[in-house]
């Protein structure tokens, strides 16, 4: 079999909104979803309808308004022909969809398709309840059994890391909120309060430095939305309508934002220090909980080349890696290192990164045991200030990095994540000649 080249036509996203309170909080997402893939389409207007054979869906949350993905695509204009599919690799589930579509581009299963992701956190991911009876709710306890098997087997050191996994990590219950596992990767590498808030701060004034540029015009589509109406309380008030708004900038940006400032911030609550150290994940270091939608197109490059398209770039290398949960933030180490390997490349090659800010003590780790120039990262900022609604991101990673190489008239860029339950997600872009 002969397998096509795939090219990323173009894509782009909402603002992403303060999840609860923001923006989006009054807005069905999945009319959202339709303006955002009806504005792209029409913005390409080579592209007709007809010629989106697939289309998929990001979404962990699985919110009632958008657990259709047909009607977010009806809504669209999008003709009954083309199909669906929604997938859920947790914080990579956008780019999963962008990986699959792909493949399918690429073995000649489809000439065209989009990769979609939305996700609606203000209102619960829908997770199951962990408080239910004991035969049938909370954790599993063979999951305790398990987890001993697993910690015997395993080995202080593993490869992919630099430094030695400190003891007593490996000894906590797999399954633990995602500010643990950063706690426990800041822990292995002795990293300092100081310098993941220097991070942080530095993710903000980037971003708010690119937005002054111009950087995210063509990225991000406006929409009309519903300014919601906050209570006292800080709750959305369902019933009062606010007035309609344009909503353009992503909302959890500040400008102001200093290591100074971030150092003044309480830890979050509930983490445990496995190795007796002070607990430094703080709601400044980690990123926020937003709402938000991201579109791709992606079409088989001979295809683009017959419709007289200038695709943004060509998808030359993908990888997903696993690794121990209680490490769930270095997932991109494996990941990348797969998608070079599929791509044919070198990191040292890579021109520009768009590295998903989950948090910044496991974003700093996994960029420096990758060897990569922290000045080819985020250059337009990071996750932690423009946002993480956690099954849009994927695709919005992808989309903004390849902009980037296109601006920056580089050769190769990585998109890559973190994935909760101890994964990461990888893709390889080529600009095109």
């Amino acid at each position: 079999m002969k397998f096509r080249n795939v090219v990323l036509v173009d894509g782009a996203r909402s603002a992403f909104g303060r999840g609860g309170i923001g923006k989006l909080t009054a807005t069905r997402l999945d009319t959202a979803g339709a303006h955002i893939i009806r504005a792209l389409l029409d913005r390409n207007p080579k592209i007709k309808d007809t010629m989106i054979e697939d289309v998929g869906l990001g979404n962990i949350g699985g919110a009632l308004e958008i657990n259709f993905l047909c009607a977010v695509q009806r809504l669209a204009g999008l003709p009954m022909e083309s199909c669906c599919f929604v997938s859920n690799r947790q914080c990579g589930s956008s780019m999963e969809t962008l990986h699959k579509v792909a493949l399918s581009i690429m073995v000649g299963s489809i000439d065209c398709g989009m990769a979609l992701g939305i996700e609606r956190m203000g209102r619960g991911l829908g997770m199951p309840d962990m408080t239910g009876s004991k035969r049938n709710g909370g954790f599993n306890p063979e999951l305790m059994k398990m987890n001993k098997v697993q910690r015997d087997m395993a080995h202080d050191h593993d490869e992919n890391y630099s430094v030695k996994i400190p003891d007593g990590i490996l000894d906590m219950l797999p399954l633990m909120a995602m500010t643990q596992t950063a706690q426990n990767v800041a822990e292995m590498y002795n990293l300092s309060r100081a310098e993941i808030d220097a991070f942080a701060a530095k993710s903000h004034q980037k971003a708010d430095e690119a937005y002054a540029k111009g950087i995210y015009k063509d990225e991000i589509i406006p929409l009309e939305v519903e300014d919601p109406v906050i209570g006292d309380d800080k709750v959305w008030v369902d019933g009062e309508k606010g007035e309609m708004i344009i909503f353009d900038r992503d909302e959890c940006i500040r400008p102001s934002t200093s290591p100074e400032k971030l150092a003044a911030l309480k830890p979050i609550g509930g983490i445990m220090s496995p190795t007796k150290q002070d607990i430094i994940i703080t709601p400044g270091n980690s990123c926020p909980t937003n709402d938000g939608i991201s579109c791709a197109i992606l079409m088989a490059e001979e295809k683009a080349i017959e419709l007289g398209l200038e695709p943004i770039a060509r998808i030359v290398g993908i990888g997903v890696g696993g690794v121990k949960p209680q490490l769930m933030g270095l997932g991109p180490i494996s990941s990348t290192h797969k998608a070079c390997a599929n791509a044919g490349i070198d990191i040292e090659q890579i021109d520009r990164v768009e590295f998903n800010e989950a948090f910044a003590a496991q974003a700093l780790p996994c960029i420096r045991e990758l060897g990569i120039d922290e000045a080819k990262v985020n250059v337009n900022g990071g996750s932690i200030a423009i946002g993480h609604p956690i099954g849009a991101t994927g695709t919005r990673l992808v989309t903004t990095v390849a902009m980037e190489l296109r601006r920056s008239n580089s050769k190769y860029a990585l998109a890559t994540q973190c994935i909760g339950s101890g994964m990461g997600i990888s893709t390889i872009l080529e600009a095109l000649d």
